[in-house]
């Protein structure tokens, strides 16, 4: 069992949910409930039943990657868990989970949206409405790097704070 003196929050832990939860939410609610766009559904138009086959079986890539960061974060708690102390905050926890949600929409916004163009958010939108759904979810993963950025400095702050006041509470009487 390793010490944690300075009760470290496993910050990784938190981005490693987010980039998950990110994959999960894109995954589940954009690729499957509103079938908006497969993982290379530009390049594969989902229009015969062997184009939505290959499109399916990289959205399954897709979301093994995003279980495996699941998976990743859960690791990092539980080592974290078994330090000697570790300041547990939810500011902590959802600041970098945000973070690292927004991490996961800007690069792949970047990447697929962008620069491969392998798909676009919105596919059953007109070409020329499909830029302004892919430049939103730039924007949104953007805030979300915001506020958790904000959430995270937020329980930063507590956190040192607390700890500056537990050095006061324990000195001494009379000592520096």
């Amino acid at each position: 069992m390793r010490s944690n003196p300075l009760g470290q929050f496993p910050v990784s832990a938190g981005v490693l949910f987010g980039l998950g939860l990110g994959g999960f939410f894109d995954g589940i609610v954009l690729h499957q409930l509103l079938q908006w766009h497969h993982m290379v559904s530009n390049w594969y138009p989902p229009t015969t039943v062997e184009n939505l086959r290959l499109n399916t079986l990289w959205d399954g890539i897709f979301h093994s990657v995003t279980y495996v960061f699941v998976v990743l974060a859960l690791h990092r708690l539980w080592r974290a868990a078994h330090r000697g102390h570790v300041y547990w905050s939810g500011k902590l926890i959802w600041g970098a989970a945000l973070v690292g949600w927004g991490v996961f929409n800007l690069v792949e916004g970047v990447i697929n949206h962008h620069l491969l163009g392998i798909h676009h958010v919105n596919e059953v939108v007109s070409l020329v409405h499909r830029p302004y759904w892919d430049t939103g979810f730039l924007i949104w993963g953007a805030v979300m790097v915001s506020a958790g950025g904000w959430l995270w400095a937020s329980g930063s702050r507590r956190h040192r704070e607390e700890a500056a006041g537990a050095r006061v509470v324990s000195a001494p009487i009379g000592g520096d």
